[in-house]
């Protein structure tokens, strides 16, 4: 793991070098240190004249106690510059430059598939959504969801009493949960699996951090099953991005059949519309056996 130092440096670049966190992100990556390039990350593209060379060490020792303190409520803290940052993400170019979490970080979760679908789920949408969930689980496949109403709390519902492997992806900081319904789910999720989120701990739920969710999400699964959505559901940004991920997607016949992009979409290769929970893992073998280093590192 890279050492505290390089996180907190990555952490002070993206919180006070005023730039977007990709070109920080890319910075880093490309020198392999964020503290090598902590300086002029710092220093504004057209410095004034009273501009100095700082001396960062004071904020880097407060990043530092900062990152412990996180660590000692149980929220961990990952970077782009860690060998244990999911490797599916990796390959992704909406990459956070980290993720904060509770629970633990499995190598397995690379081969995990995503389970979403609508808030407003119907009663049989959420029984789909258990048994495509449990059929995973029984497995040993990691299921992905983003514990919102509905869907997907249905999906880690079914993983958690199945005594599987459930990663709940979500659209704010550790120390908030939303719903807040779902807040003892989420404990549990964490005891057992893992919660991952991109944003600083005291971030609140926005309208913004859902679709950069979704990318993540996409990001770190080998497929997204989407079981219900309506035409305007924000499921619809997972699916679309998964496609641009070289990620396969798994459609229900309601989805198809309900929504102009879900039949849109239907068409377009590396999607699948899909019959039942069999019909799921027979084309998870068959990528597995096709694209091997996508699925198997």
């Amino acid at each position: 793991m890279t050492n505290r130092l390089e996180q907190a440096a990555l952490l002070l670049a993206l919180r006070d070098s005023g730039r977007p966190w990709g070109e920080v992100t890319n910075a880093v990556e490309a020198s392999g240190s964020a503290l090598s390039t902590l300086e002029r990350l710092l220093t504004p593209d057209q410095p004034t004249l009273d501009h100095a060379t700082g001396d960062h060490s004071d904020q880097l020792d407060s990043v530092v106690h900062e990152i412990k303190e996180w660590s000692e409520e149980g929220i961990r803290l990952v970077t782009v510059l860690d060998e244990d940052y999911p490797a599916q993400l990796m390959m992704v170019h909406q990459r956070p430059p980290f993720l904060t979490y509770r629970g633990f970080l499995d190598p397995a979760d690379q081969t995990g598939v995503a389970v979403v679908g609508s808030r407003n789920a119907s009663a049989r949408g959420l029984h789909i959504t258990r048994e495509i969930a449990t059929t995973l689980t029984q497995q040993g496949i990691t299921v992905f969801s983003g514990l919102a109403a509905g869907v997907d709390t249905a999906a880690h519902r079914a993983v958690v009493d199945a005594g599987g492997r459930t990663v709940s992806v979500v659209g704010t900081g550790l120390r908030t949960s939303y719903p807040a319904v779902n807040s003892d789910l989420q404990q549990e999720i964490a005891r057992t699996g893992a919660v991952l989120s991109q944003f600083w701990p005291d971030a609140g739920p926005a309208k913004h951090h859902f679709p950069m969710r979704n990318a993540v999400m996409s990001g770190c699964s080998v497929a997204t099953v989407v079981v219900e959505a309506g035409e305007h559901s924000g499921t619809r940004i997972q699916a679309r991005l998964a496609l641009e991920h070289g990620r396969h997607v798994f459609l229900l016949p309601e989805v198809v059949a309900g929504t102009t992009w879900g039949r849109d979409m239907a068409e377009r290769p590396n999607t699948t519309v899909l019959k039942d929970p069999d019909h799921l893992l027979r084309v998870l073998d068959e990528l597995s056996a096709e694209i091997p280093d996508l699925i198997n590192f």
